[in-house]
């Protein structure tokens, strides 16, 4: 094993070989340059032998030392409403943390599916682990969720089950991201690289009309192949909450109203931008006027919805990693080198889409399982939407794959967050998952491949 410091001596001298590479085939200075400083962060990113976010800050002082881009230029990058987006929205989900609304509401999502059978107990913690997870982060949601999950499982002795709801809540937490822009890091990655690209904003709701059918699929699939064979051998008691705190319900009305205003931004006809006549308002905006309706309204214990103590308690190093990545698609265009890859994948635009979708969801499923999914989506973009424009497609039928199957890998601890804790209960074996999982994430692969083709392309 390379130790960490050797990987930051030998990233650099790699870089700077593959410029040289580069311009000995006939690559102009700009392009090589971009594509050298592209490898640095690539390198330790995937290795993480910088912290990630750390990392994330190389694009914005190598880009301007070296004259891809300007100063100003690659700090807007740090201004796009896609970060403010996702800063408003992990807000948010801490002011549901900290009253508690999430348990609530997950306890009584299982009550809905019941538990008389071991497939409708897994469904229920699948099904509310998903909605849960569209809005706060898969983390979060997985946290939240194990616990109550353990309580249960400790009133019954049957392994089988035990694994079925354990890697049923992290594989749950993970693809019920999918449904929302906000839900899972590399959605939002692909809405800023798209915007980049195209000029033109990928709305809440568009990615919705995606992003919602593709859960709603999976989830009963994973459910089923999780439970088979699995049987309930005694009858399952819930906790009870008891009533509704004052707090839980002013913050599920604030949260509500951020999820209506999200959806109905631009639809139907036109929706309230159009009505009220505030055509300049976007997600974002939605997202910090939520945030601070959260800090003026009272909890009814003498505090607030949200105080600054948990509002600044989110993960701000991801937001410099989406800024990077778009730090990185701002100099592929300058450079030049956008267009460089477009010529060189010309060669795939004779293969068929639906073909091209599947290469390209399998791919990305399996090179997430051993790196950051969020790093891989970040570096991704770029190029498969040169791919896409070379093969003569909009670019979001290559991205919008991609992004969706980066929170599909179910295989190994490491692949995502969600899996890293389930892990960590002891509960559930590396060879288990493995097992589970490598059936998974080929089959829900190839399903959100297909559904894309069928959404994007007919």
């Amino acid at each position: 094993m390379v130790s960490k410091t050797k990987i930051i001596i030998l990233a650099p001298c790699i870089a700077v070989l593959s410029y040289f590479l580069l311009s000995f085939i006939g690559l102009e200075d700009k392009p090589a340059i971009t594509a050298a400083i592209t490898l640095l962060t690539i390198i330790w990113w995937v290795t993480e032998a910088l912290p990630i976010p750390a990392t994330s800050i190389v694009p914005f002082a190598l880009f301007p030392l070296f004259g891809i881009l300007d100063d100003k230029a690659v700090a807007s990058a740090l201004g796009s409403h896609v970060i403010l987006l996702l800063m408003g929205a992990f807000m948010l989900s801490k002011a549901i943390e900290k009253s508690n609304t999430h348990q609530r509401l997950a306890l009584y999502m299982v009550r809905l599916a019941g538990t008389s059978s071991a497939k409708r107990l897994v469904m229920g913690f699948m099904l509310a682990s998903a909605v849960l997870s569209m809005w706060i982060s898969n983390t979060a949601t997985t946290l939240i969720m194990l616990p109550i999950a353990i309580a249960i499982l400790s009133h019954t002795d049957n392994p089988r089950l035990t694994t079925a709801l354990i890697l049923g809540i992290a594989y749950a937490a993970s693809v019920g991201g999918i449904g929302t822009p906000i839900g899972t890091p590399p959605n939002a990655i692909f809405m800023a690289i798209y915007e980049e690209y195209t000029g033109s904003e990928f709305g809440f709701y568009e990615w919705m009309k995606l992003g919602v059918p593709v859960v709603l699929v999976v989830i009963p699939i994973v459910a089923l192949w999780l439970t088979r064979n699995v049987k309930l051998e005694n009858e399952i008691v819930l906790p009870q909450l008891g009533q509704w705190r004052e707090e839980e319900k002013r913050t599920l009305y604030v949260f509500g109203f951020a999820a209506v205003a999200w959806i109905t931004r631009t639809q139907p006809f036109g929706g309230w931008s159009d009505w009220f006549n505030v055509p300049m308002a976007g997600d974002s905006t939605v997202a910090l006027f939520a945030v601070v309706l959260m800090f003026l309204i009272p909890n009814g214990k003498g505090d607030k919805l949200l105080d600054w103590q948990s509002a600044v308690d989110i993960p701000w190093g991801m937001l410099l990693l989406f800024a990077g990545g778009i730090a990185i698609a701002k100099a592929f265009g300058a450079s030049g080198l956008s267009e460089l890859l477009g010529q060189w994948l010309t060669s795939l635009a004779n293969l068929p889409a639906l073909l091209m979708i599947l290469t390209i969801c399998l791919t990305v499923t399996y090179l997430t399982e051993i790196t950051s999914n969020t790093a891989t989506a970040t570096l991704l973009m770029p190029i498969l939407a040169a791919a896409a424009i070379s093969a003569g497609l909009e670019p979001s039928v290559f991205m919008i794959p991609a992004a969706m199957v980066a929170s599909c890998a179910f295989m190994l601890p490491v692949a995502t967050a969600p899996n890293a804790i389930a892990y960590a209960t002891g509960k559930v074996t590396i060879q288990r998952m493995v097992k589970e999982g490598a059936v998974l994430s080929f089959v829900v692969s190839c399903i959100v491949g297909l559904l894309c083709y069928l959404l994007l392309l007919k």
